[in-house]
């Protein structure tokens, strides 16, 4: 039970440390160095500019799942 927490909160924490760098590597995937805009447009443009909240919500869903499965396994829910 405390193992699911604990692993739930670390990667909790972890996710949110590595978004900004995410974020900052999506920026660059769009952008060139110098601000304008690279070959990447319309769906993909759109999918890569969504990246960051895909991994945000991967990472919430991770650490739920993880914490609900210990919380099950200690007979709290």
């Amino acid at each position: 039970m405390l193992g699911n927490l604990l692993g739930g909160f670390i990667v909790i924490v972890v996710g949110v440390n590595l978004i900004g760098t995410v974020a900052d590597q999506v920026y660059t995937a769009r952008y060139n160095s110098s601000g304008g805009s690279t070959n990447v447009s319309g769906a993909a443009g759109t999918i890569l500019g969504l990246t960051p909240l895909f991994f945000a919500l991967g990472i919430m869903s991770a650490g739920v799942a993880l914490t609900v499965g210990g919380l099950r396994n200690a007979g709290v829910m």
